[in-house]
């Protein structure tokens, strides 16, 4: 049998001192953990910058189910209620108001 392996999005502190699996959450509002099946699918979503690793399927099972998460999503596309614009106002709004409106924010 061969070997699955994924690559698993990480999250890396600030001084990059530490470095964790980076969990999601499915629209029901539990946590699960991804794996991508190739760099390019996982850089497509996440973006190039995005830090992974390379794991087993079987060890990142491993590894989430201590914390409780027993869902793997393999190669998951965003799926995201589509954003509506609000309507522009007919008069733009003076600079008075705009500075206001981001005093405000």
């Amino acid at each position: 049998m061969a070997r699955v392996v994924w690559h698993v999005p990480l999250t890396v502190s600030g001084n990059g001192g530490t470095t964790a699996l980076r969990l999601f959450r499915l629209r029901d509002g539990r946590r699960c953990a991804v794996g991508f099946s190739s760099p390019e699918a996982l850089a497509a979503l996440l973006g190039p910058g995005q830090a992974h690793t390379e794991l087993a399927e079987t060890a990142l099972r491993e590894m989430i189910a201590p914390l409780g998460v027993d869902t793997l999503v393999v190669d998951p596309r965003l799926v995201a209620p589509s954003v509506s614009t609000p309507a522009a106002p007919s008069t733009p709004p003076s600079p008075a108001a705009a500075t206001a409106q981001l005093q405000h924010r």
